[in-house]
């Protein structure tokens, strides 16, 4: 279906299968980067782990919030996809029960029970048996691949690779060729589900790449196989492929499914058996596969403490049991929402895959600029640009014309974006390590794509609402209504208009509004704890910078000034200073005799002179029994003054048995003291001639 509708209704034959194969091109880039990273960081959680260690956990969050939807999503649209499966090949059997009908699509209580029972059958098994799955995965895959190349071969065979038109007309055939090659990212994802197993791999790392590419190559050949047999043949009523595509949805049985009608018009009942063991090959591989990636991306959030902690536990078998559970858990609810709404949430995951891999491949790009890897560098760099353009090509256009995605899949955008802001606040408040919260930068990138889809929304409501009135006032003239009767259709259909505008409107401004209290209380948070943050390191400094003993400036304060001078007298700045060099003396004298708790209130005496002595200038404590000052300003001026009475205070000292200091002072001289250190070593000579000076007037020294 999808390769009709997506494929062949917007590019035809040969612009689906030349924007495949761009697409295919691209996509290996995106390959690239991710091997790499899978190198460099074989951690389970895959981009979430990449964009966390490479761009800080901000992204890591950001990039996880939209990869489970990604993955979450493909994996709802599969899952309600086997009614269907069931619908077309075995009748009504599960068609029971009805509920409701909710946006056009009929929800019956039989249909949702099997999917349900598909989802959580699935997910016992892949909680448990993790040989065995990989196992069916490895059959399932050989399976699909061989059937659709089967059929494709088949039809190519009994010639019916001649399409015309080639391309839809009235289009550019390169704009239809682009087209298909920016929703790639979209086609291709889960390609990269092994990256979040790769702390399970038991092969060689080198091989990623291997993998990665064969993935790629394979699912490129088989989405144009598909593509391209749709479109050879057509029932006889139908003058050319392209009118049987666009008259599809009003078709029941195999004339609904273009490839199978081909294969059965070429191959018969074997055709047909063969895509059937295709198509359900397809269905459980994905509901496998996504189960496998989405549980490993959960256990690594568990991990982080992004969510719980019981979801990082692994159970008896080795396996995120709980976070299977959570799976299935989440998803149980959707088959109750019908296929229609299914489909916009999967139309979001265009934007969400191309975000994902955009953030990939800056990752990448980061990692390799830091190990100096320039190709990984040049290749993150190709990827990073090319997914910007992807999202400006989606994105943008849908403000002048009604685009790819449905006005519905916009607003479940924006609800999801905003519940991650909501979520992210509630992240910040029992973040206890302060991993998240570093780049506001973005979540105001965030807050302004909320911003622009909420208009392009806003313009898609417009634009419908005028359609949908044209087409009423359209009906009423084909159906033979007077001129005078359409006013008031016209009238009706405005009143329609303008309530679906309004509702819409007070919808998209509750959203912005709930979005930028989330910004400002989460930047409120950030910004208080930068500032207990800059608070507590301004403590750590402080108390780095001080002797808990003497209360006097430490070593290391000591150190960073002798840093910044030496800076000074590089720089010709340095103005006029002294050093003095101070000992206190017989502090192993007292330790010996009366302990150092003695020795510890003599260094405090002793610090408490210098201080008083050396009133207008910093004291160092050096370390042991030694004092620094340094002298400038009005000390400077009165130096000699100052090393005379403490000269005199010494020698006084003596005989009293009161803290005898030994100093030496030396003055800067510029031009002949490159560094600080040599000022200091003049004053720590002069130091010790005053110690032998003291000593001889009967000064304790030892």
């Amino acid at each position: 279906m999808v390769t009709s509708n997506t494929y062949l209704a917007q590019a035809g034959p040969w612009g689906s299968a030349i924007g495949t194969v761009a697409g295919g091109l691209i996509m290996l880039i995106i390959s690239a980067n991710y091997a790499y990273l899978m190198n460099m960081r074989p951690n389970a959680g895959g981009a979430y782990s990449y964009a966390s260690e490479a761009l800080g956990y901000d992204f890591g969050f950001l990039t996880a919030w939209f990869l489970s939807l990604t993955y979450l999503a493909v994996l709802w649209a599969n899952a309600t996809s086997i009614p269907l499966f069931a619908r077309y090949f075995i009748g009504d059997t599960f068609k029971f029960g009805y509920l409701y009908t909710l946006f056009g699509y009929d929800v019956y209580l039989g249909e949702a029970l099997l999917s349900i029972a598909a989802l959580l059958a699935v997910g016992a098994c892949c909680a448990r048996w993790k040989r065995t799955m990989a196992a069916a995965m490895s059959a399932m895959g050989v399976a699909f691949s061989l059937g659709i190349a089967l059929c494709f071969i088949g039809a190519a065979a009994k010639g019916g690779l001649r399409f015309n038109p080639g391309y839809v007309p009235d289009t550019p055939a390169m704009s239809q060729v682009i087209r298909i090659a920016v929703i790639s990212p979209w086609a291709f994802i889960g390609f990269e589900n092994i990256s979040h197993s790769t702390e399970e791999t038991s092969f060689r790392h080198t091989r990623f790449f291997r993998i990665l590419t064969i993935s790629v190559i394979t699912t490129t050949a088989l989405y144009i196989f598909v593509t391209l047999l749709s479109a050879t043949a057509y029932p006889p009523e139908y003058e050319s492929w392209l009118d049987y595509i666009r008259d599809r949805e009003n078709l029941a049985g195999l004339k609904g499914l273009p490839a199978f009608y081909a294969a059965e018009h070429y191959l018969g009942g074997f055709g047909v058996a063969a895509l059937m063991v295709t198509l359900l090959s397809l269905i459980l591989t994905s509901l496998i596969g996504n189960i496998t990636a989405v549980s490993r991306l959960f256990y690594a959030l568990g991990r982080d403490g992004v969510l719980p902690k019981r979801f990082g536990q692994l159970n008896r078998w080795n396996l995120p049991g709980n976070a299977i559970l959570l799976i299935a858990g989440v998803s149980v609810f959707f088959p109750f929402v019908g296929r229609t709404a299914v489909g916009w949430i999967v139309d979001v995951t265009t934007i969400g895959a191309t975000l994902i891999y955009g953030l990939v491949s800056a990752s990448a790009m980061k990692l390799a600029r830091e190990r100096r890897d320039w190709l990984e560098r040049g290749l993150g760099i190709a990827g990073l640009v090319m997914m910007i353009g992807f999202g400006l090509y989606l994105l943008v256009p849908n403000l002048y014309q009604s685009g790819t995605m449905a006005r519905e899949s916009h607003l479940f955008f924006l609800v999801w974006a905003v519940l991650g802001f909501v979520y992210f606040h509630r992240l910040l408040l029992t973040d206890s390590s302060h991993r998240f919260g570093k780049s506001i930068v973005v979540w105001i990138a965030m807050f302004s794509m909320i911003l622009f889809v909420s208009l392009v929304f806003l313009v898609q409501t417009v634009t419908q609402a005028m359609e949908t009135g044209m087409d009423a006032v359209e009906q009423f003239y084909v159906q033979g209504g007077a001129a005078s009767g359409a006013t008031s259709v016209a009238a009706m259909e405005l009143a329609r208009a303008r309530h679906l505008a309004g509702s819409s409107v007070t919808a998209v401004l509750a959203l912005i509004a709930l979005s930028l209290a989330m910004l400002i209380r989460n930047f409120r948070i950030i910004s208080e704890r930068a500032q207990m943050s800059e608070a507590q390191l301004g403590a750590v400094r402080e108390a780095a910078s001080r002797d808990p003993l003497t209360g006097v400036k430490s070593r290391h304060a000591f150190a960073e000034k002798e840093k910044e001078l030496d800076a000074a007298i590089a720089a010709g700045a340095a103005g006029p200073f002294a050093i003095v060099v101070c000992d206190l003396n017989g502090l192993k004298f007292v330790n010996d005799t009366l302990g150092h708790k003695a020795g510890d209130e003599r260094l405090k005496q002793a610090s408490k002179v210098i201080c008083d002595v050396f009133s207008h200038s910093p004291v160092f404590r050096n370390g042991g029994d030694e004092f620094v000052a340094y002298l400038s300003g009005r000390d400077y001026d009165d130096r000699q003054k100052l090393m005379d009475f403490l000269h005199e205070l010494s020698v006084s000292h003596i005989d009293t048995g009161d803290v005898v200091i030994s100093a030496g002072l030396s003055v800067f001289e510029k031009g002949r003291d490159a560094r600080l250190r040599a000022v200091f070593d003049r004053a720590d000579a002069l130091m010790y001639k005053e110690k032998q000076l003291l000593k001889g007037m009967g000064a304790v020294t030892r």
